[in-house]
């Protein structure tokens, strides 16, 4: 009530402002072994022809690496804007609130984020539910969430992300994987090494069991886009060979999630 006014005229007038709050940005990073994979670093899927065994990366980039670009460029993004900026690192144990970065605001802190990201490592087995539904309650003030994963997890992934929906989180997916993970560079008799278990697998691997594979692969993408969907979570699949600028400036746009 402005009585100044009401003091002049003798009725009411009500002020109404808008206060500009400034976005909450997450950017959730699954550091789980499985992310380690490609481009020279990672330990990657052990061969074995006849008595030798070989191990075998592709010439794609390293996931890890490339999920890190994406939050540093994402981050950035956020700093420059004013946003309110907070990365954690899920892995298992869940202990989310160890040693996330922020929450900061400003670009003068682009710099530390940076560094923060070339600090921290992928290794071991993650449980993306557990971390995505610790991180929905502890993780502070909700906004927009971006979970950049292979969603690689024995576990599965929805109930985690279905929590940070439901927590009032604006959620996109980034799903990464590297090219050999859509087109396997394999054939003959195998025997594959779980990168973060260490279990084998035997396997033999010709033209049908290939075909098998790019069913089971564009089923398992559809299914996740789905169930996407069905939730109100932004779905964005990339693959490793695509430069990450275009994610951030193109296909992240596309769908909604920067402006």
């Amino acid at each position: 009530m402005d009585w100044n006014v009401y003091a002049r005229l003798e009725r009411p007038f009500v002020k109404l402002f808008e206060e500009e709050e400034d976005l909450a940005v997450h950017l959730l990073l699954d550091g789980s072994g499985s992310m380690d994979w490609g481009g020279g670093q990672g330990d990657g899927e052990t061969r074995r022809q006849g008595d030798q065994e070989t191990r075998g990366q592709g010439d794609q980039e390293n996931k890890w690496v490339y999920a890190r670009r994406v939050a540093a460029a994402l981050g950035y993004v956020a700093l420059t804007s004013g946003d309110r900026l907070t990365v954690a690192n899920l892995q298992s144990p869940i202990s989310i609130l160890h040693s996330p970065f922020g929450p900061v605001r400003g670009r003068g802190h682009a710099v530390r984020l940076f560094e923060w990201l070339g600090g921290v490592e992928a290794g071991g087995v993650t449980d993306l539910n557990a971390g995505l539904r610790a991180y929905a309650v502890a993780g502070g003030r909700p906004g927009l969430a971006v979970l950049i994963s292979d969603l690689f997890s024995p576990a599965g992934y929805l109930e985690g992300v279905t929590a940070l929906a439901a927590r009032g989180h604006e959620v996109a997916v980034v799903h990464v994987l590297a090219p050999d993970e859509v087109e396997p560079p394999l054939g003959g008799d195998l025997r594959l090494l779980d990168v973060e278990t260490g279990e084998p697998q035997e396997v033999t691997v010709d033209g049908g069991m290939r075909a098998l594979y790019r069913r089971r692969l564009a089923a398992w993408r559809d299914e996740i886009r789905a169930a996407c969907r069905a939730r109100g979570v932004r779905y964005v699949p990339v693959e490793t060979d695509t430069p990450f600028e275009r994610v951030v400036m193109y296909e992240l746009r596309r769908v909604g999630v920067l402006g």
